[in-house]
């Protein structure tokens, strides 16, 4: 399903919900709850310019949530947190943080294989962190949020050394032309704009950092994010859909190209980058759909600390896991 276009058509969504039974039986949390619910209006302002610019500020709505289940989740992400091992001087050291922003479970899967699969390759064992819901199979993680995001990027300013440590951020998500979708069952809603992104990491003084990002349009970061010292990949332009979001999926096409495939060969970044480029362009094809386009832009400083997180890399590729996310026939659906 395509949720780029989410601002048009809010109000008479909200006017049509449906009333919440009384009796809604309680959710197993070892299954993430599905979106039956119209997306909420989160923009404000009074004419469609003002509203639109609201979304820079990252809206997000929590809503009908159990006081016990956010106290669970708050201390989850504080033992997470506090987990983290520092950094060592003198050495760049890297920190993984991945990021599922949607219930589906599909993008808590790939989220947390992404964590293992960077993990190895950038040396961040101890330094990684994961921010996922269920998988279909269990819920031992701090979910994904807009709010959990900006917590942890915060907590990680005041962990690396901002002149020598890399972040290695990966998000999974739907998304919209005016940025990541945070979607989680029918209690969580908001929109993680690019401009929101790059204050949180300038307010946490995060200055060298590896940002992936996989959802539909996902290229409007690029332009934002882009710096001397930022290596930035996207699933799509945008102006383009990516795809392979199917909830029972192990993998979109982006993190399969890219995480389970690319990523775990022991290549430099962009030649990873141009490898999965290949291969999504191949997938969609035979898929029939527009090419989503990936984007990719490597600042200059950052190609030589890259040169540095990347020289102990396993020296050996690591085999790919689960089920792809391309099979001939199967359904494809936009992120």
């Amino acid at each position: 399903m395509n949720r780029g276009r989410i601002i048009a058509g809010a109000l008479a969504a909200l006017l049509a919900m449906p009333a919440l039974s009384q009796s809604t039986p309680a959710p197993d949390p070892a299954h993430p709850p599905p979106h039956t619910l119209p997306w909420p209006d989160l923009g404000s302002g009074q004419t469609p310019a003002e509203r639109r610019a609201s979304y820079d500020l990252s809206p997000e709505l929590h809503r009908g949530i159990a006081p016990a289940m956010l106290r669970d989740q708050a201390r989850r992400l504080d033992t997470a947190l506090a987990a983290l091992q520092p950094q060592r001087p003198g050495t760049p050291d890297a920190y993984v943080l991945t990021v599922a922003l949607d219930s589906d479970p599909v993008f808590a899967r790939e989220a947390r294989e992404a964590a293992q699969v960077l993990s190895a390759r950038y040396g961040a064992q101890g330094r990684t962190l994961t921010l996922a819901g269920s998988d279909g199979t269990r819920d031992d993680a701090p979910r994904g949020s807009i709010s959990a995001l900006l917590f942890a990027l915060e907590h990680l300013g005041t962990v690396m050394d901002g002149k020598e440590d890399v972040l290695v951020l990966y998000t999974t998500s739907h998304g919209s032309d005016l940025g990541l979708a945070y979607h989680w069952g029918d209690s969580g809603y908001g929109i993680l704009a690019p401009l929101r992104l790059k204050t949180a990491l300038s307010e946490a003084g995060i200055k060298r950092r590896v940002l992936i990002l996989s959802a539909c349009f996902s290229g409007v970061f690029v332009p934002v994010l882009a710096s001397p010292d930022t290596a930035i990949l996207t699933a799509a332009a945008s102006t383009r859909s990516s795809f392979g979001c199917v909830a029972e999926n192990d993998w979109t096409y982006f993190g399969d190209a890219l995480i389970n495939r690319a990523l775990r060969q022991p290549v430099p970044l962009d030649e990873a980058a141009r490898m999965a480029g290949r291969a999504v362009a191949e997938w969609e094809t035979r898929s029939r759909v527009l090419a989503s386009l990936p984007q990719v832009n490597i600042g200059m400083n950052a190609r030589g600390w890259l040169l540095q997180i990347e020289a102990g890399m396993p020296r050996t590729a690591s085999a790919p896991v689960g089920r792809p996310a391309f099979i001939e026939g199967a359904i494809t659906a936009s992120k």
